[in-house]
């Protein structure tokens, strides 16, 4: 991808939306491509940080594992979605580690460069602040959500999160892979996407989850 192109992805993200054109021009020209295959590792947790990553195709996870090597997931990321910020703008290590669930097509910009545009750029220190505390917000309502929720209205809640033209983005992500991000196993998954399938929110197209009914799905996500 040209600098070109970079710079118009950038500009579209909420971080870089409102930010100076010479800022914005400096991260596109900084920033480093990558790809990574499927069920590829992009970083580990403990790892020094690379920077700010940028998903510009595909699909990633950011997990952690238990002492017995039980995996959670704490964030499933797509195209124009950001992953580790807090280690960009500490430097300290990863938090988390990171996976590639597909092939993935990537940018990382180190993170003494992001520190110096955030020094140089009111508006995108705003910016970041702003979706830091959106993610606070989102953090609090998996809290919620694993404590007083069962398992169908943490799933379809999930479902809406992920949707698009009324159809989950990605067959790659798995009822497995739900499971780890919902903190319950497959067989709970395979139960609840019945309960919805019955309840007409869902239909299956193959392996493939499909959004029939909306307003039913928000219904569930309550219960």
């Amino acid at each position: 991808m040209s600098d070109f192109s970079v710079h118009s992805m950038l500009q579209q993200m909420p971080y870089f939306a409102h930010v100076a054109e010479s800022t914005l021009s400096q991260l596109a020209q900084q920033a480093v491509h990558r790809t990574f295959a499927a069920n590829e590792i992009i970083f580990l947790e403990g790892e020094p940080s690379a920077g700010l990553w940028i998903v510009e195709d595909g699909r990633v996870k950011a997990f952690k594992l238990s002492p017995e090597g039980q995996e959670y997931i704490l964030h499933i990321l797509g195209p124009g979605d950001t992953f580790n910020d807090i280690a960009a703008l500490d430097g300290a290590p990863n938090p988390v580690s990171a996976m590639a669930v597909t092939d993935v097509s990537a940018w990382v910009i180190a993170t003494a460069v992001f520190s110096q545009a955030l020094q140089a750029d009111h508006e995108m220190a705003l910016a970041i602040i702003q979706g830091l505390t959106e993610r606070i917000r989102f953090a609090a309502g998996r809290m919620e959500d694993l404590a007083l929720h069962s398992v169908t209205a943490r799933l379809a809640h999930f479902l809406l999160e992920q949707s698009e033209n009324r159809s989950l983005k990605h067959p790659a992500i798995t009822r497995a892979l739900i499971a780890n991000h919902l903190a319950t196993t497959p067989e709970s998954i395979s139960r609840s996407l019945r309960i919805l399938e019955k309840a007409g929110a869902i239909r299956f197209d193959r392996h493939r989850i499909i959004i029939t009914e909306p307003d039913i799905l928000h219904e569930q996500a309550q219960l």
